[in-house]
């Protein structure tokens, strides 16, 4: 197969050409706040705020200074979320109705053979999406929506929060544990419970359980960390230790619920009564590979067309040479599998190269943007823009630096502020309608 046809296939349009003129950095640093005031903020960030891993080994992970993003910035950035949100529901809704096509997305067979097309899938009442934004030479980009179990919560709320406080010039561009605790909040009933459902032994996701449990327990509701075993259901409705579920939060991937025991009830979670945030469907648009269908469907995916760089099935480009392709799990988590050959060792890239042959519909090849470095505190840095949507509405921003093009796990969180000077024009691609956030 072609270039030219594998573009076809995947649906692919062609980024808008690098810009004419310069572009004045959209973003930039703030000066660090005092080592005192810092230690307070990150003590009450542990305390009161779940933040329980602000250092890992000798490596800090909460950066001393924000980044301070321009307001017409931002407004661009909460409109594209918003029709990437519109956009991925619609193709979701679609490919529901055709289940032949989950294959296409890397997901394990007995995930995929528990989406009938006969059967309506669970409901949601507060789903959420975070799109990762990079500013690159040719303007902002997205590297992947992350629609299943988005994180990040304490970090893009309460740390930008304490942070603002420090800047009085700035505002936050929203609390989005507020704007998902309220949205649930609304619709459980005061003899209802919530229950959180997470992985066991994974600290990440424990304080994530906790941080949202305890903005839900702010607004009354009453809610209780559990496992996925620990659910009951009747007729497809979830009780919890003899309490009636008025919703239940998944904090557990998707993708790993092929791996529980059918005795754990986990289809129950597919098609249910109770409602689920986020519903499981969300593996449909969380998946690497969801670009590959765009071809067969009816949906019109503009928004994702313009942003999402091209994106191929690994056996039809040259992805084992050269610097222009990276190659990525279906489902690959905080960066942990992603990779190019300048990434790597010689011989590790090797094993990768044999791993892609042996299982191609596991992994996707996605063309490689250059990433824009900005100046900070700690040496130039690479920011990722992580934009929050709960039911469709812009929410707030997740943001994290690495000194290196890859955005993984030894990222440090850094508060994300909107700086409300007013600011020279900045080339735009698109002006969209922007709704206001919460």
């Amino acid at each position: 197969m072609t270039l030219q046809q594998s573009q076809s296939r995947a649906g692919f349009i062609p980024p808008p050409p690098a810009l004419s003129r310069k572009m004045q950095s959209p973003m930039r640093a703030a000066a660090a706040i005092e080592p005192s005031a810092f230690r307070e903020l990150r003590r009450r960030l542990i305390l009161e705020h779940c933040k329980w891993d602000p250092q890992v080994g000798d490596v800090a992970t909460l950066a001393q200074f924000p980044l301070l993003l321009q307001r017409q910035e931002w407004k661009q950035l909460a409109g594209w979320a918003e029709q990437l949100t519109e956009e991925a529901l619609g193709a979701e809704q679609e490919i529901l109705r055709s289940p032949g096509l989950l294959k296409e997305l890397g997901l394990p067979r007995r995930l995929r053979r528990a989406f009938p097309a006969s059967v309506e899938p669970s409901r949601s009442v507060a789903r959420i999406f975070r799109f990762d934004f990079h500013l690159t030479t040719n303007g902002w980009r997205i590297s992947e929506s992350n629609s299943d179990v988005p994180g990040g919560y304490a970090e893009a709320s309460s740390f930008a929060a304490m942070m603002q406080a420090h800047f009085p010039q700035t505002r936050s561009a929203g609390d989005v544990g507020e704007c998902w605790a309220d949205a649930i909040a609304s619709t459980v009933s005061a003899d209802e419970c919530i229950a959180l459902i997470s992985a066991v032994g994974y600290m990440e996701d424990q304080q994530i359980v906790a941080y949202l449990a305890r903005r839900l327990i702010e607004r009354g509701v009453r809610a209780i960390p559990a496992r996925i075993q620990d659910l009951q259901w009747d007729n497809g409705i979830a009780s919890l230790r003899g309490n009636r579920l008025g919703a239940i939060v998944r904090f557990f991937q998707g993708e790993w619920l092929a791996g529980l025991p059918r005795s754990s009830g986990w289809r129950n979670l597919i098609h249910g009564q109770t409602p689920i945030i986020n519903p499981v469907r969300a593996v449909i648009t969380e998946s690497k590979r969801f670009p590959l269908l765009w071809p067969k469907l009816a949906t019109n995916l503009p928004t994702w067309r313009q942003l999402l760089p091209q994106t191929c099935d690994a056996r039809d480009v040259p992805w084992q040479r050269g610097e222009d392709w990276l190659i990525k799990q279906a489902f690959c988590n905080t960066g942990d599998s992603i990779f190019a050959p300048d990434l790597l060792a010689g011989q590790r890239w090797e094993q990768i190269v044999k791993w892609v042959r042996r299982e191609p519909r596991r992994w996707v090849a996605q063309r490689r943007f250059t990433p824009v470095p900005i100046e900070t505190p700690l040496g130039p840095a690479f920011p990722c823009i992580g934009v929050y949507t709960v039911n469709g509405r812009a929410a707030g921003i997740y943001g994290r630096l690495s000194t290196r093009q890859i955005i993984d796990f030894a990222a440090i969180d850094v508060a994300v502020l909107i700086d409300n000077a007013v600011a020279t024009t900045i080339p735009r691609h698109t002006e969209p309608g922007v709704k206001p956030s919460c």
